[in-house]
């Protein structure tokens, strides 16, 4: 091992000492970004970014399941991606569903789609739907991929859906206004029953939600890296959980 590589060993293992278990988060939130930017500065081809990035969760959900995570949500794909170009956004859909078949093999984690999958191709979809089913029962990383989400779609989502089963259930406007608040809303999202994120991690340098977990979000913890996604290390992870637990969680007061 080169020194660099003694030294980052030894900065690693110091990190880890200094988290205790009591702060270590339930629910991260991480938007995997940078994967275009880092084929750029690498000479290679964009295709070449998305499968670094998509290396690269199966790591990172390796150090989640060591450090006892409970939870991560993956935001893997936007609405707004499904706008980008054919040459670029085939290849990002079949390496997509090639790490969806890989996280899957692991055998232990609960895949849940999270997402508007009606906009999807249909083979993706139904990869979605088929793995989640498959998983459901599993008791390891429970893990919410974001593929053709968007945070105000969601919203938009649940509003409709929570319409929908006050009209089944011969309610009227006013009885749905009465009703109405944030609670109820929360049980129409995406991810309903679940605890909401306490920190939210994006890599790559942006300082921006792009519509991840808006309503989730509210009182999460954000940690902004500098590094691309596929070059996002082990150490990187640890000074985002050392900078977690050091705050004071105020909730809006």
């Amino acid at each position: 091992m080169k020194f660099p590589g003694v030294v980052y060993a030894y900065y690693e293992r110091k990190l880890r000492r200094s988290l205790l278990g009591d702060r270590i988060p339930e629910h991260i939130g991480v938007m995997v970004d940078g994967n275009r930017r880092w084929a750029k500065l690498a000479g290679a081809p964009t295709s070449d970014g998305h499968q670094a990035g998509a290396d690269k969760i199966l790591e990172f959900l390796g150090w989640c399941q060591e450090l006892g995570v409970r939870m991560v949500t993956l935001y893997m794909l936007s609405t707004d991606n499904l706008n980008r170009d054919a040459d670029e956004l085939e290849p990002l859909l079949d390496i997509i569903g090639n790490t969806l078949d890989r996280l899957g093999e692991q055998g232990n984690l609960r895949i849940q789609p999270v997402g508007a999958l009606e906009i999807l191709p249909s083979r993706l979809a139904k990869q979605l739907t088929e793995l989640g089913e498959s998983t459901a029962d599993a008791e390891g990383l429970h893990v919410n991929v974001a593929i053709g989400y968007g945070g105000r779609r969601e919203i938009v989502d649940a509003v409709k859906e929570l319409l929908r089963d006050a009209e089944a259930e011969g309610k009227n406007f006013a009885d749905v206004a009465k009703e109405i608040c944030d609670t109820k809303i929360s049980e129409y999202l995406y991810t309903r029953g679940q605890p909401d994120p306490e920190l939210v991690i994006r890599t790559s340098g942006e300082q921006r939600l792009s519509g991840f977990l808006m309503w989730q979000s509210a009182y999460s913890e954000f940690y902004f890296c500098e590094a691309l996604w596929p070059d996002f290390r082990r150490v990187d992870f640890l000074r985002a959980l050392r900078d977690y637990a050091s705050r004071q969680r105020r909730f809006g007061s």
